[in-house]
């Protein structure tokens, strides 16, 4: 009567008895109940016991669940009659999760555990309603509430599938759009409600419920996609946050429609080949921008439902945009609704919060040496590349799961078994999800915003997963954009003294597969926009910015650049309205936006500045040791020969007569100039440049060029 009973299937529903059947129903609400067969003719009237809401009668023995039904009379909270519903007994069903399916979440090597847990809406002996599953092995009792039971926890009573700790029930009529959540008396004996870990879809905050929404088909290995995502191909990531980037006329968010049919021609037109969305798993707290999510699984409701998500990835490559996710395994939220104390017991999290609790972010952190655990996230990386069509996860926050010391002082923290401050679970954890994503989905690309110096990001590891690697594909360059920025920030007559750091991510430039990020981190919280980093007045600030951004496509690597950094805003981004598009109506901040477009045009038409990103041969310094004026000079290539030089002029100065070496004889045109007046420059330019047989800067071949101020040029060899 009190839904305390930890085994309800071995009371509730049909059981035989002899020549008879059993049945009992706990019916909360309830005035009479009477059974009818499935033509609704009456077989028996089940009579109440001692005042409680559990009925009971005899029914001729081997009745099925598709064989009868409960007619309920339900009385007001007066006691008075108010209406009739007809229901079947969920009582009547079977366990449902297959024997194998339960082993391998029992050893928490299943790759696919969504397709078992959470809610799914499915036929059942022709019966529709949804199956419902939860992980809660200490639980004293999980029951789901929802819309369809009044909210009542002695409704909807799961049986424990105790050889993997997992809750299962499946509840007749239940179908997609229907509210629930699950009610848990954990093993501490305090009551929970909680949201659904394996939801598709949640309420729009502030409501935390889950909505029941069928698993989306999967979507079939794209090769298109495996080689658009390679090392050699040409890749410019465009992020955004969805919230944000427009809104409608009213100040709304755009729906995925709606940024379908914007966002995705302007990314075109732009010439990006990547989009990157800032996190959209569901999450309850807007300021977050999703990086403090309960529902790993529901894509955020606030644009949508999962079906519309997914047609916005469809559409995006039909464009021939790849769609990258920000992923956040390395911590949750404290929200009651959420994985905190799941079971009443620290079930996803640790226990000490030494190792459990996030100090920067008030967040736990996931106990990465639980297999379950571990299986919750792996497959949840495997879920959007699998079901909506996603090119790749760009993991959060990489470095705090590294080190078990992440930004904790002495004594603030717990060793490794072997003393030391790597977090060996979750470096086995990047390993193992990394490989599955490589060996399940070999399409899609795997990105680590990774700050230290930890070795091998970007490499294979062994093949016990034990050693060598982390296996990512990408790793995000913090060294190479926060030395940019610093010395794009000093006054141009100063960065003579500081020319080792504008080239010293040339030293490690190969260490790993890097993406060059200007992200969202670099203009919010007081850091200002980009142009309000550079220095001089407007005319020096726009040029230092075009002139860092062609170094940035110039330099080897994948790039990547935050949405509005393309047109130069002088605020820093506000995530709670749209960036100001009425800047465009203004010369150099349009000017900026077409250097962008070009620079990503020019990146796709030449192999030489993509195709060898990740490998020493792709580069070679011309000069890289003239101080003095605040100039270098580079090559990159492509395996066919192809070369583009890259002349970058750190000064205001304009510098003409200048010679600079060249890799082969003939007459080099520019292919990109920052400071043509179609950008805002002062339209310094260079027509042909014949090489003359001058050996020049260890090259055969030079020519003599006009060096335009605070400016990068591209040149190509035309013949």
């Amino acid at each position: 009567m009190h839904a305390t009973h930890g085994n309800p299937f071995a009371v509730l529903g049909p059981h035989p008895a002899g020549a008879h059947t059993v049945l009992r129903a706990l019916l909360p609400g309830a005035l009479a109940v009477s059974v009818v067969d499935a033509a609704g003719q009456p077989i028996a009237k089940l009579a109440r016991q001692d005042d409680s809401a559990l009925f009971t009668g005899a029914l001729p023995a081997g009745f099925g669940p598709e064989a009868y039904r409960l007619v309920v009379d339900w009385a007001g909270e007066d006691g008075a009659p108010t209406h009739r519903s007809e229901l079947i007994d969920p009582y009547a069903f079977p366990p449902l999760i297959h024997d194998l399916d339960v082993w391998l979440l029992a050893e928490g090597r299943h790759h696919r555990p969504y397709e078992w847990l959470g809610a799914h809406p499915i036929v059942v002996a022709g019966v529709a309603g949804t199956r419902f599953a939860v992980w809660a092995p200490a639980a004293r009792r999980v029951s789901v509430v929802g819309s369809f039971n009044n909210w009542d926890g002695r409704r909807h009573m799961m049986r424990l599938r105790v050889e993997c700790g997992t809750w299962e029930i499946f509840i007749p009529h239940v179908g997609e759009g229907d509210l629930y959540k699950f009610e848990v008396l954990g093993a501490d004996g305090q009551l929970r409600i909680k949201a659904d870990p394996f939801a598709f879809r949640a309420e729009m905050r502030p409501r935390t419920a889950s909505v029941v929404q069928r698993l989306l088909p999967g979507v079939a290995i794209d090769d298109t996609r495996r080689r658009a995502n390679a090392l050699d191909a040409p890749i410019s990531i465009y992020e955004v946050h969805l919230g944000s980037w427009q809104r409608n006329a009213q100040g709304e968010w755009l729906s995925f429609a709606e940024l379908a049919g914007r966002l995705i021609p302007y990314v075109v037109d732009m010439g990006f080949t990547h989009i990157e969305l800032m996190p959209v798993h569901e999450h309850p707290f807007d300021g977050s921008w999703g990086y403090q999510p309960t529902g790993l699984y529901a894509p955020t409701s606030r644009f949508g439902r999962p079906e519309d998500f997914r047609a916005f990835v469809e559409a995006a490559r039909a464009a021939g945009i790849g769609v990258i996710l920000d992923w956040v395994p390395a911590h949750f939220p404290t929200d009651a609704h959420g994985l905190a104390e799941f079971d009443g017991t620290h079930l996803y999290e640790h226990a000490d919060p030494r190792e459990g609790f996030h100090q920067d972010w008030n967040t736990l952190i996931y106990n990465y040496g639980r297999n379950e655990v571990r299986s919750y996230l792996a497959s949840n990386a495997l879920y959007w590349i699998e079901r909506f069509a996603i090119d790749g996860l760009r993991v959060d926050a990489v470095a705090s799961m590294l080190y078990r010391d992440y930004s904790r002082k002495a004594g603030e923290w717990v060793p490794n078994r072997h003393g030391g401050r790597e977090n060996l679970e979750a470096i086995e954890f990047l390993r193992r999800t990394n490989h599955l994503v490589g060996t399940q989905r070999p399409e899609a690309v795997m990105l680590a915003e990774e700050s230290t110096a930890f070795p091998a990001v970007t490499r294979p590891p062994s093949d016990d997963l034990q050693g060598g690697g982390l296996g990512f594909h990408y790793k995000w360059n913090m060294g190479w954009m926060n030395d940019v920025l610093a010395y794009m920030a000093r006054d141009p007559i100063h960065r003579q003294h500081h020319h080792d750091q504008i080239r010293f991510s040339l030293m490690y430039a190969f260490s790993e597969n890097f993406v060059l990020p200007f992200s969202h981190d670099e203009v919010v919280h007081g850091k200002g926009s980009l142009l309000g980093k550079m220095p001089g007045d407007d005319w020096q600030k726009f040029a230092n910015l075009r002139l860092m951004y062609g170094f940035m496509w110039g330099h080897p690597g994948k790039k990547l650049l935050f949405m509005g950094c393309e047109f130069a805003p002088w605020e820093e981004w506000n995530a709670d309205r749209a960036l100001p598009w009425q800047l465009l109506e203004h010369a150099p901040h349009a000017g900026v936006q077409r250097l962008v477009r070009d620079l990503n045009r020019v990146l796709q038409a030449c192999p030489a500045l993509h195709e060898l990103d990740a490998s020493p041969d792709g580069f070679g310094w011309i000069d890289h040791a003239d101080a003095a004026h605040s100039i270098l000079v580079f090559e990159r290539r492509a395996r066919s020969g192809e070369r583009v030089l890259v002349l970058c002029n750190f000064t205001p100065v304009v510098r003409h007569g200048w010679r600079i070496g060249v890799p082969q004889a003939g007459t080099w045109a520019e292919l990109i100039n920052t400071d043509a007046d179609v950008y805002g420059g002062s339209n310094v330019v260079n027509g042909p440049l014949a090489s003359e047989p001058v050996p020049w800067q260890g090259q055969a071949q030079s020519v003599q060029l006009t060096l335009p101020p605070l400016a990068t040029l591209m040149l190509v060899r035309r013949g």
